[in-house]
């Protein structure tokens, strides 16, 4: 398995959070010299760490290994998921209200 992919993920995901290395290293309790040999491709995370970098950048796996799993409705979902992230409670709250009135409304016209 290629180890790049899934490095540039993580490193595109730090900083879409606005995280820097040594601050996403501290939070997973791990050197910045091998977050960033990780973020390379030079060394692959075990999957405790995978976990754990998964939740500190507050992604779900499938964004991480989204080159490694290209199926579309995988894309979708994080797609959305990506989109939701980026939203504050008042917003996701309407985001919600939203979805739950288009669900509504395309039952009721089958």
């Amino acid at each position: 398995m290629d180890r790049k992919p899934l490095g540039t993920q993580i490193k595109r995901a730090r900083k879409q959070c606005g995280m820097t290395a040594e601050r996403l290293a501290e939070a997973c309790n791990m050197d910045t010299t091998y977050l960033r040999q990780i973020e390379s491709g030079h060394k692959m995370p075990s999957l405790p760490m995978f976990v754990i970098l998964c939740r500190e950048l507050k992604v779900s796996p499938g964004v991480l290994l989204s080159d490694y799993l290209p199926a579309p409705e995988y894309e979708e979902r994080d797609r959305l998921h990506e989109f939701y992230r980026t939203l504050t409670p008042e917003q996701k709250a309407l985001a919600a209200e939203l979805l739950d009135s288009v669900k509504e409304s395309l039952t009721s016209e089958e």
